[in-house]
């Protein structure tokens, strides 16, 4: 019997125009850090001043300096733009692909509003400086906990969907999503475990090795389960609609899912290559890495071969445009992930901006061209009438893919020829570039042309809008749209002679089950022994807690996002250690509550900063950086001069840690030391205050900056008494 139903197409509406909405704000915000980063203290008589000043004002500016909009950036572009742009189309084809209405309006509804309330929430408080201080989970637990709210929201209302649904098969595309709700779901649960100690401000529940092990496991595969597999899934579903084209191959849909998803978990190791993870874990991450580049391509190669007898289309129609450009991006940057997790390339291009490059590849070629391309198909539809200009459509992918050759050639290039600044050596046998701000100025001219890519891009984007609108005002929203399909047989029989893997498309909840199975094999099989095996982390008898004004100073290091540009990790190279000191050891960072590493050096590292300056020079360089560092690319703090430290927290942090496992009962503190904590703050203020003072600088002993040298000066110290130190 047939049924009459209506999709609904108001919800796809508000998905699709606040994913544009966030993706300008995303790549302003993108913008105005790449010039700020160039731009910072550019010298009054310079030609450029008053272009860049608006910049470089921002970069003065409390709340809008690099390191606390850099999170915001990638929020941004990551959970808003992207983010929107999944349930878009997700919402869309879900109910297309299963001849049913959404399961619940209200649910839709609450996850719509609920969504933009996180992306508000995490706009506010990231200028703030409320922040975990891990990349891509930055936002503090209550944040957290209305991330997993919202998205077990979104579960009920897919598989309530699933659950009425008019066709027995799951179509490809479901199979990806289903994969990405239950792998977010795990990654955001595990990587979010911390202890809060107010409501805006939390530890991570991990240290050190372990919590940078957790945050790649979860950083990579964000990138590889809400990056990459859904819009995988969006790939399947709109790119034959707009070709007119069914996909290439059903058997090579398969095995590009079932593999992906099993090896991709294996690969966040990669991330930390040549650092304090054990190499066991390492190797691990490049094996399982060089294996994804199969399946991968495989997917690509399904994409691309969609397209057979619909390619003199491509040159007419510009959502196929931008659908290949960005299946081609997925394809590069596929491949160049899993080359960079060798050690060869990795010593190479790690800290460097080679990774921004590929990262940006997959960012804005991938993700941006592909909701290009979505934005294009379905507002026409959507509105009953044509889109408003192909001209302009065409004028907004060719700017746009001027963007991105602008954005990552030239910093494929600056990466690639700082590294090997940083490893030259004379015939001497000392550092060619020992000043780390020397090689940094070499690749000055790479960031201006990256601005240039951005503001390309960007413009081409504001191009979008402009055509949306004309296009939305041109038809009406069809907000109901009906459709008609055969209802469901209950107890149909299996089909005879069919494909072995039909039997799962018809079991959803086994297709669950099943992802998550495959996704926590990997998890575990590398996240146990880490915690579990002692040696894996040997601890170093010398390391000590953090004093309570260190704490504090770790604190404001991390909220001001120091950790965007500097690294915590020498890696065991000559260069490195010739440049810092000793390399890195799994043990220095057990008290880390979360780890610093770093993932990118547009500043020196400073694991060994500890005594290498007086505190004079940390206090003149956070005021204004170029007193120090001539050239410096560094915003200044002077915030850190007026703003009183707040001691009243100080118990508080204390114990947290403690309950973490970090031993401030023992010595040099002893029992009952969370009582004590703040008498032992004041001391240590007032010793650093002398020695800033025999320096001839009256500095007060209650502002932040003080805790701030606390913590730089300590940085690296408990290591460089190795000659006393043992492993327990």
């Amino acid at each position: 019997m047939t049924e009459r139903f209506q999709y609904d197409n108001r919800i796809v509406k508000n998905f699709l125009f606040v994913t544009i909405l966030w993706g300008i704000v995303g790549m302003l915000v993108g913008l105005i850090i790449a010039t700020q980063m160039v731009a910072q203290n550019t010298p009054p008589d310079a030609w450029y001043y008053w272009i860049v000043r608006p910049f470089t004002w921002l970069g003065e500016l409390e709340w809008t300096k690099f390191g606390r909009l850099r999170p915001l950036h990638t929020n941004a572009v990551i959970f808003a733009f992207v983010g929107n742009a999944i349930f878009a189309g997700a919402y869309y084809s879900l109910q297309r692909l299963l001849k049913a209405r959404m399961f619940s309006d209200a649910l839709s509804a609450i996850h719509f509003w609920g969504w933009q309330l996180i992306i508000v929430l995490a706009a506010v408080t990231l200028p703030l400086g409320m922040t975990t201080g891990k990349e891509y989970a930055e936002l503090e637990w209550p944040i957290d906990i209305l991330i997993t709210l919202i998205w077990v929201v979104f579960g009920v209302n897919m598989f309530g969907t699933i659950v009425k649904r008019r066709e027995r098969h799951l179509y490809v595309a479901i199979w990806f999503y289903i994969a990405t709700w239950v792998t977010v779901a795990m990654l955001h649960i595990v990587n979010s475990i911390e202890l809060p100690i107010s409501l805006t401000k939390s530890y991570s529940w991990y240290a050190g090795v372990q919590d940078a092990l957790v945050q790649w496991w979860y950083g990579h595969n964000a990138v590889a389960f809400f990056l990459t597999t859904p819009f995988l899934g969006l790939m399947y579903y709109f790119l034959p609609k707009a070709a007119n084209r069914p996909v290439y191959s059903y058997k090579l849909s398969i095995i590009h899912f079932w593999a992906l998803i099993f090896l991709y978990i294996w690969a966040g190791p990669h991330h930390l290559i040549y650092s304090a993870l054990p190499d066991w874990a390492q190797s691990l991450g490049t094996v399982f890495s060089i294996m994804l580049i199969a399946p991968s391509w495989g997917g690509m190669l399904n994409g691309l071969l969609t397209l057979r007898g619909a390619w003199d289309r491509v040159r007419e129609d510009p959502v196929l445009k931008f659908m290949v450009v960005a299946i081609t991006a997925y394809g590069m940057s596929t491949l160049e992930g899993p080359l960079l997790s060798t050690k060869f390339l990795n010593g190479i291009a790690h800290f460097t901006d080679w990774i921004i490059a590929h990262v940006h590849i997959g960012g804005i070629g991938w993700n941006g061209f592909l909701t290009f391309a979505l934005v294009y198909w379905l507002v026409p539809r959507m509105y009953g009438t044509k889109l408003y200009s192909v001209k302009l459509a065409n004028a907004h992918f060719w700017i746009g893919t001027l963007g991105i050759v602008f954005y990552a050639i030239p910093l494929y290039f600056a990466g690639f020829f700082q590294s090997l600044m940083w490893k030259q050596f004379t015939p001497d046998g000392f550092l060619v570039y020992k000043n780390f701000l020397d090689t940094l100025l070499q690749i000055k001219y790479a960031y201006w042309l990256r601005a240039l890519g951005g503001l390309l891009y960007l413009t081409g984007a504001f191009i979008m809008v402009y055509n949306v609108v004309k296009t939305v005002k041109a038809g009406r929203l069809i907000a109901n749209e009906d459709a008609e399909a055969p209802a469901l047989e209950k107890n149909a029989p299996e089909e005879a002679g069919g494909h072995w893997h039909r039997w799962i498309e018809r079991r959803p909840f086994q297709m669950l089950v099943l992802s998550l199975v495959l996704v926590a094999i990997g998890g575990i099989f590398e996240m146990v022994p880490t915690f579990l095996v002692k040696s894996n982390i040997p601890t170093i008898a010398s390391v000590k807690p953090y004093t309570p004004l260190e704490l504090h100073g770790r604190d404001i290091y991390v909220r001001e996002g120091c950790y965007t540009c500097h690294s915590q990790m020498i890696r065991p190279f000559r260069s490195e250690t010739e440049r810092y000191g000793e390399y890195a050891k799994a043990g220095e960072f057990i008290y880390d509550h979360p780890f610093q590493w770093g993932s990118k050096r547009t500043g020196p590292d400073l694991l060994r900063q500890g005594g290498k300056y007086p505190h004079s020079w940390h206090y003149y360089h956070m005021y204004d950086p170029t007193s120090m560092s001539p050239g410096s690319l560094m915003p200044p703090y002077h915030h850190l001069y007026e703003h009183a430290l707040d001691t009243t927290t100080t118990r508080a942090k204390i114990e947290a840690m403690r309950t973490m496992g970090v031993p401030y009962d023992e010595e040099p503190y002893g029992p009952g030391f969370a009582e004590r904590a703040n008498a032992h703050l004041s001391e240590q203020s007032a010793v650093i205050v002398a020695g800033l003072k025999k320096d001839g600088i009256e500095a007060q002993a209650d502002k932040e900056i003080i805790a701030l040298i606390a913590y730089l000066q300590r940085l690296g110290t408990d290591i460089k008494v190795k000659e006393t130190a043992a492993t327990r």
